[in-house]
């Protein structure tokens, strides 16, 4: 059909074709349903489409997987009200892992205001301003091209994050004209593609450090992925024999089949033996949070330098005093510094850092034996840790890894590397934690690599945060696999009862539920298992039938080590006066 443009609707979808939108997920509304009908008259044609989910807050998730996966932004809408506070879970997630969207809510036109109107009322801009990088909303079809256009700049620019873009229903409902089409500019027009180099006296005080360093150490973080530099940071850390970790959001830097690899699970002996060692430590777009113990004793050698590179000013020197703070894109420093190296980082540096690395490789060698202990384990309910393994050594290595939960998301760092691991291959919302996106993101991993094994690692708690979203799944044909580490547990909050309030538990326990006959109420392929040796036979199953598939695998309630850490780590802090 005809893509005239008729409406702000019409021209809302070509400023987003422009972008190259491909994908818009979300639940129809009746304040949006201008944008809808026009991709229904012209926009698939054109090569834009619809997701229909059954939760908004699912939605939000999946635009967050896809500019996950892809790197490119990710859209979301929500209709006025009830719509657009179904969002806020899963932008506030996005934010917190500085993920790029573009999120479009609706509002009731000013003509309505103080009405009473259904869903209307609502101060949404307020909403979402602590959660977004910006906030900005529409009233005419004119406004349209200029604000969709600052809102993906704002979101793709510096730090990355989601931005709120709301239209009062009159921007979308009233006619627009040539002249708003003409306003429609191709993205090199109207924001910037470069990435920002680190100030040379910078990068020259890093390398006089670097000079320095008996023990260095690499931590590559969300930053090395969101500015595509794993192949600076393998050139960097393989060219000059520096060992190199990464943080969860990480993880895929650098893989485990490089030599100069320790981890990304702080807590395996050779990335600890790091921690505790190193006399030089070189951050790439790393926050020094919760995943990393904050760079806090007893873990972290306190007396060593600190170089941290970091697209965000604000990143800088968090938790941890440096000796070098660089604002800069993670690729464009690296290969900075990679040029500054050369002339002045001496040939007997590299012999001596490659004895470092040797000692701290034959740690993790004898790590990797150890951690093959458990399966030995006959015990029933199975230990948490024989299902990660069972399953990580199952899929291929470029499986794509979806992780939701408490406990076994700690219990899955252990085994995370057990193959090597790619860039934009392994989705959790590290710096929030949040529960349910597991299928939301799994949907929308599988859209965007239709070709790899999508598989998530549940917890019992987690899975039914967003479970109607397997019938997302069922209906687009999305042959994704969900593992459920059932515990009957909010595990996490269990395990902190066990420790610090002497096993008085209060709202932590389920019954015991078949979650794979609610799976096969939606349609998807299910089983139910208890033995660890049924754990790879069941997944092959689960690929055969070539259906969304759910395995629900009864394990025991254990307690991970890195809680221990963390607890002591509050306790430090004075948490208890």
């Amino acid at each position: 059909m005809s893509d005239q443009i008729l409406s702000g609707g019409d021209l809302t979808v070509k400023c987003l074709l422009k972008e190259g939108v491909t994908k818009i997920f979300g639940l129809v509304g009746g304040e949006l349903l201008q944008i809808y009908d026009a991709i229904e008259r012209w926009g698939r044609e054109q090569g834009i489409d619809t997701v229909m989910v059954r939760h908004e807050q699912a939605g939000g998730h999946m635009a967050d997987a896809w500019a996950r996966a892809t790197g490119e932004i990710g859209v979301c809408l929500g209709t006025v009200g009830p719509g657009v506070t179904h969002l806020v879970p899963a932008v506030a997630t996005a934010n917190a892992d500085s993920i790029p969207l573009l999120v479009i809510g609706a509002q009731i036109g000013r003509m309505f205001e103080d009405t009473g109107i259904l869903q209307g009322g609502i101060d949404q801009i307020a909403l979402m301003k602590p959660i977004t990088k910006a906030q900005i909303q529409v009233e005419e079809p004119k406004e349209i091209p200029k604000a969709l256009q600052k809102a993906i700049r704002i979101a793709l620019s510096g730090r990355r994050g989601p931005v709120y873009l709301e239209f009062r229903e009159t921007a979308l409902v009233r006619n627009a004209t040539d002249e708003d089409k003409k306003k429609i500019l191709p993205p090199e027009k109207y924001r910037p593609f470069n990435r920002p180099n680190g100030e040379s006296d910078d990068i020259k005080r890093a390398v006089e450090i670097l000079k320095t360093a008996k023990k260095p150490l690499l931590i590559a973080g969300g930053g090395v992925t969101a500015s595509e530099a794993s192949e600076e940071l393998i050139a960097l850390s393989e060219t000059y024999v520096i060992p190199s970790g990464t943080t969860i959001n990480g993880i895929g830097s650098i893989g485990s089949d490089k030599n100069t690899f320790l981890d990304s699970y702080l807590i395996n002996a050779s990335y600890r033996t790091a921690a505790s060692e190193a006399d030089v430590v070189v951050s790439f777009g790393c926050k020094w949070d919760y995943s990393i113990f904050y760079g806090a004793p007893p873990l972290w050698n306190q007396g060593q330098k600190i170089i941290q590179i970091d697209i965000d000013p604000k990143e800088i020197g968090k938790n941890r005093p440096i000796e070098v703070g660089i604002i800069g894109d993670c690729k464009a420093v690296i290969h900075q510094l990679l040029v500054e190296m050369e002339q002045n980082i001496p040939k007997s540096k590299i012999t001596e850092w490659n004895e470092w690395n040797t000692y701290l490789q034959e740690i993790r060698k004898n790590q990797l034996s150890s951690n093959l202990k458990i399966l030995e384990s006959k015990k029933l309910p199975m230990k948490p840790e024989r299902l990660v393994y069972e399953l990580f050594d199952f899929i291929p290595e470029d499986a794509q890894i979806v992780l939701d939960g408490g406990d076994i998301v700690v219990f899955s760092y252990q085994f995370i590397n057990h193959k090597a691991r790619s860039p934009r291959s392994t989705f959790f919302p590290n710096s929030m934690g949040h529960l349910g996106t597991g299928i939301p993101y799994s949907v929308a991993i599988k859209i965007a690599k239709p070709d790899k094994l999508v598989v998530c690692l549940s917890g019992d708690g987690s899975f039914l945060f967003n479970v109607q979203e397997l019938e997302t799944a069922v209906r687009l044909n999305l042959p994704i696999i969900i593992v459920i580490a059932n515990n009957c547990a909010w595990g996490m909050i269990k395990s902190a009862q066990k420790k610090g309030f002497k096993k008085r538990y209060c709202d932590v326990d389920f019954p015991s539920i078949n979650y794979a006959e609610i799976a096969k109420g939606f349609g998807c392929y299910s089983e139910k298992i208890d033995n660890p040796e049924d754990i790879k036979p069941a997944l092959q199953r689960a690929i055969d039938s070539r259906k969304p598939a759910v395995i629900d695998v009864e394990i025991a309630f254990e307690t991970p080590t890195p809680m221990r850490f963390l607890a002591q780590y509050k306790k430090n802090k004075g948490l208890f006066g």
